[in-house]
């Protein structure tokens, strides 16, 4: 008896539909996380992209936990003297809903060339529309 390992040619990568209605923030982010890199499979392999395709929709629904929402506050920088902007969270949602998820399955996923090609798999939209009918989802449901 042997292990085999998966690879690039024997990985099969589904498309995984994702409504992000009323669920909070961290803990969704946690769950596409592990479905893009493929630890929901048993052939998962570390260095190897196993995972699914995600698609996230209805952003602008999601939710956090306490006073996050008067609290959080994303910091951006371009690097230059007087280049750092702050967004608080409220701000976040109504300008950019698909960059709250974005932002927080980021810092879950690997750094490095793996993690970002991974990273590229995921697809966020603010309504419940997208243009991925053709690959035929399949949706995971979340609590």
């Amino acid at each position: 008896m042997s292990t085999t390992f998966a690879n690039a040619a024997t990985a099969e990568q589904k498309w995984v539909l994702i409504d992000a209605t009323d669920l909070v923030v961290g803990r969704l982010a946690v769950t596409v996380s592990n479905v893009l890199r493929g630890k929901h499979k048993p052939e998962y392999t570390p260095h190897c992209d196993t995972g699914d395709f995600v698609i996230v929709i209805n952003a602008e629904k999601v939710q956090f936990t306490g006073k996050k929402w008067e609290q959080k506050e994303y910091q951006d920088y371009s690097h230059y003297a007087g280049g750092q902007k702050i967004t608080p969270a409220k701000e976040m949602l109504e300008k950019k809903p698909e960059e709250i998820i974005r932002r927080a399955v980021k810092r879950m996923m690997p750094r490095g060339p793996l993690g970002y090609k991974q990273l590229a798999k995921l697809k966020i939209f603010a309504g419940n529309q997208h243009p991925h009918q053709a690959q035929q989802p399949t949706e995971l449901k979340l609590k």
